[in-house]
């Protein structure tokens, strides 16, 4: 260990992918010091941010040496042990959102119970055992049947949409944990990012829209275009509900349904999330710096918006490795938009980064962000 002193509250986020790495540019403002546990010293935020620990988040040992001195512990991802969360706190470190919030995010059926519980509009739900339970479940509530893996799950990851007692045996060939959901049709999806700090200050952002392709998020509007004010509304407050029923600290993401005649909550994240990168440029305080106010328990920050239309596209990796030899290009074309890159290596589909435009005209927007989004991953003009 070096001399190495901080000067500031230390916030660790155990976990160092691209969440926590843009959690760095803010805590610099803030003169918090971050502190990450990384798997390996070449993960994107180990990359740039200088108080780095190599561990395992499975690891007790490794999660206490690495909480010792810190203000406030938090997330970059909701995979560590609820066990050892819960015995982190025992110690007495600052954890945020504590074991008995974050479990709604680990554990879909402990969600999908405690949403009813509390009256959040939720789809038709049961825990399954075996294709018979799925059968019956189908009988009740109708073809298709959506099976999710109770843990673990995430971009469409251990999500079944089954419309058959054949595709169900598919899914349970998986040998993990399942949970059915009755299929909802659907115009959009919708997302709403709300804050809450220990003290319970919560704040909304807008609701926005979210764009998929299988399964994966490539677009972010911002507001949701078209929404009606009343709707828009009900959401924010759904969101700051549950947040508050269930005791989150720092941020909550839920995600929506919007189906033309009424809202279902569909999943919870209890951190910063894609559906809030728009915030860095197009928030008065970004999701980061948000997250990082409301888990040390400051004043929270204005959510409002510093344009009226602002839109994220991510950018997710292709055949060519190379996008900076693209990037002259994006920048001289358009000197508005920000791009942001995640330092990870390029796979074909994998999030590498993303592309924030702001604006007037949610047309005009729109397409300057694809424009950026896709001739940096493949080098075609849209």
């Amino acid at each position: 260990m070096s001399s190495y002193s901080p000067i500031g509250p230390v916030v660790g986020v155990v976990g160092a992918g691209q969440l926590a790495r843009m959690t760095q540019q803010p805590a610099i403002a803030l003169g918090v010091e971050l502190r990450v546990l990384a798997n390996t010293a070449d993960e994107s935020a180990a990359r740039v941010i200088v108080d780095t620990r190599i561990g395992d988040y499975r690891d007790l040992g490794d999660l206490r040496a690495f909480a010792k001195g810190c203000d406030a512990i938090t997330f970059d991802h909701e995979h560590v042990p609820t066990e050892h969360i819960s015995a982190l706190v025992a110690d007495g470190f600052s954890v945020h959102p504590g074991a008995e919030a974050l479990v709604h995010a680990q554990d879909k059926a402990v969600m999908r119970e405690r949403l009813t519980a509390i009256g959040a509009p939720c789809p038709a739900w049961a825990r399954v055992s075996g294709v018979e339970d799925v059968t019956s479940f189908a009988e009740a509530h109708g073809w298709p049947v959506v099976l999710k893996a109770i843990r673990g799950g995430y971009d469409g990851r251990g999500v079944w949409v089954c419309r058959s007692v054949a595709d169900a045996e598919a899914a349970f060939a998986a040998g993990v944990p399942l949970m059915a959901e009755a299929f909802v049709p659907f115009e959009r999806e919708l997302a709403v990012l709300v804050a809450r700090s220990p003290h319970g200050q919560g704040v909304s952002y807008p609701v926005v829209e979210t764009v998929q392709q299988d399964g994966i998020c490539v677009e972010v509007l911002a507001p949701a275009p078209g929404l009606d004010p009343e709707e828009a509304a009900q959401a924010q407050r759904i969101a700051l509900q549950v947040a508050d029923e269930l005791g989150v600290t720092g941020l909550l993401a839920v995600e929506m349904f919007d189906t033309g005649h009424g809202l279902v909550v569909n999943e919870l994240a209890m951190r910063p999330h894609n559906s809030g990168h728009w915030t860095i440029e197009g928030a008065r305080t970004s999701q980061f710096e948000q997250h990082l106010r409301a888990v040390l328990d400051l004043p929270l920050g204005s959510p409002a918006m510093t344009a009226p239309v602002v839109v994220m596209a991510n950018l997710l990796g292709g055949d060519d490795p190379d996008l900076f030899k693209r990037y002259e290009h994006v920048m001289a074309h358009d000197p508005g938009v920000k791009v942001h890159f995640y330092g990870k290596q390029v796979r074909p589909g994998r999030k590498i980064g993303h592309v924030t435009a702001l604006g007037d005209d949610l047309d005009a927007v729109r397409a300057r962000a694809r424009h950026a989004a896709v001739y940096l991953t493949t080098g075609e003009y849209t």
